[in-house]
């Protein structure tokens, strides 16, 4: 409790070296229009949170940034087991999430421009970047998994959504927490961008694109805090979301354990040597 309070408050004296760096600046450049300060845009922050239209922007951008997680979960969980189970996959699959991995996002987005319609823009360009960060959590875990277990597993039966759901998931879950926790922060990130980009209606991206466009630099700062709660807020889902599935993924990992020590009582039990029923016996010396 002690450590998480002392967290939180190095965390508060960040947010305020933020404000002071932020002061320095306006101070340097002697503009207060560019670098409002710090009570200028907290008022603009709460005015922000006050406004019923606030909420309804946030709820498409978070709509947009929900859907795209999705499908980049089917897609990097599918791409990622593949490339886990499979060296020939992984080596004709690197080019594509290298490709997705290392391109601008600037260049993807203008690409998706022409081949779809501006609304599903902010869907497809987050779920293409997120896919390799998903994928390349699963193949990892994937290769973590000690080859003991899916062994017993394939004796018992084949490959199938149960084994899935009720082996791999779970031993795979400390891997794909960690790559959730980025995603979320960085598909809220991209999903603005590219709703900046595209002029989404009703959305935060077009929210910052008329500030800017107004010259309202405080209202600017002051979505950047709103995006940064929200970062904060939907970094703990992955986490709250492990601790709800860990009881219910537990049994697939006792199951395994379990198979695997039956496996390995069987193998001794045939190394040993059976006890034909006849004795050697030395003959006595005269």
């Amino acid at each position: 409790m002690e450590n998480k309070a002392k967290n939180t408050f190095i965390f508060c004296l960040g947010i305020i070296l933020i404000g002071v760096l932020i002061q320095i600046l306006g101070k340097v450049k002697d503009d207060s229009l560019v670098f409002p300060s710090i009570f200028v845009i907290l008022k603009a922050f709460f005015r922000l949170l006050a406004t019923p239209r606030t909420y309804h922007l946030i709820f498409t951008t978070l709509s947009h940034v929900f859907v795209s997680l999705i499908i980049s979960t089917v897609l990097g969980i599918s791409i990622g087991m593949l490339e886990g189970l499979s060296s020939f996959f992984k080596k004709l699959l690197k080019p594509l999430m290298t490709m997705l991995r290392s391109i601008p996002m600037i260049v993807l987005v203008v690409i998706i421009m022409v081949l779809t319609k501006y609304k599903n823009v902010p869907y497809i360009a987050a779920s293409l970047i997120l896919v390799p960060l998903i994928s390349e959590a699963t193949a990892e875990g994937c290769k973590r998994i000690d080859t003991e277990l899916i062994d017993v597993y394939r004796l018992n039966s084949s490959f199938s959504t149960r084994i899935l759901f009720s082996v791999y998931l779970p031993l795979m879950a400390g891997y794909l927490r960690q790559a959730y926790i980025n995603a979320v922060g960085m598909g809220i990130k991209i999903v603005i961008t590219t709703e900046y980009l595209v002029q989404t209606k009703n959305s935060l991206g077009k929210a910052v694109f008329s500030s800017t466009y107004f010259n309202d630099y405080d209202e600017i700062y002051a979505w950047a805090l709103i995006m940064i709660l929200l970062v904060l807020i939907l970094s703990e889902i992955p986490r709250l979301a492990m601790k709800f599935l860990r009881p219910l993924w537990s049994g697939g990992e006792a199951v395994a354990k379990q198979c695997k020590r039956a496996r390995q009582r069987k193998r001794s039990s045939v190394s040993e040597p059976r006890n034909s029923g006849w004795q050697l016996t030395r003959p006595k010396s005269p």
